[in-house]
């Protein structure tokens, strides 16, 4: 998560799509509990715009409410913990997330 106030890295993004070869995006949607828009969806709404236009690339938003637990879970299962591995926990939620937007029909939002 940014510190309030600081802009998302949408110039380092691009470039490292365009490095990459990326044929689209997929950005996490964070929802609250009950699945309603947040200020951080509208975020993250924006953010996927912006990829969108200035790459033209596709963009895919995909709902991350619980790719934390379950990659929290998956290290747990695996028998490690997840104090001081906010970085690793953050890694694994993104391949979640990832799978879960690979397994969603294509005309999903």
């Amino acid at each position: 998560m940014r510190r309030p106030g600081k802009r998302p890295p949408v110039n380092e993004i691009l470039e490292q799509a365009r490095t990459l070869e990326a044929e689209g995006f997929v950005v996490g949607l964070p929802l609250d509990q009950e699945g309603e828009e947040t200020e951080r969806s509208a975020e993250a709404r924006r953010v996927a715009a912006l990829l969108g236009e200035r790459s033209g690339l596709p963009v895919r938003l995909v709902d991350e409410r619980f790719t934390t637990a379950a990659a929290q879970r998956a290290i747990r299962e695996m028998g490690g913990s997840t104090r001081g591995r906010k970085g690793d926990v953050d890694a694994l939620a993104a391949t979640v997330l990832l799978q879960h937007a690979l397994q969603l029909p294509e005309h999903a939002p």
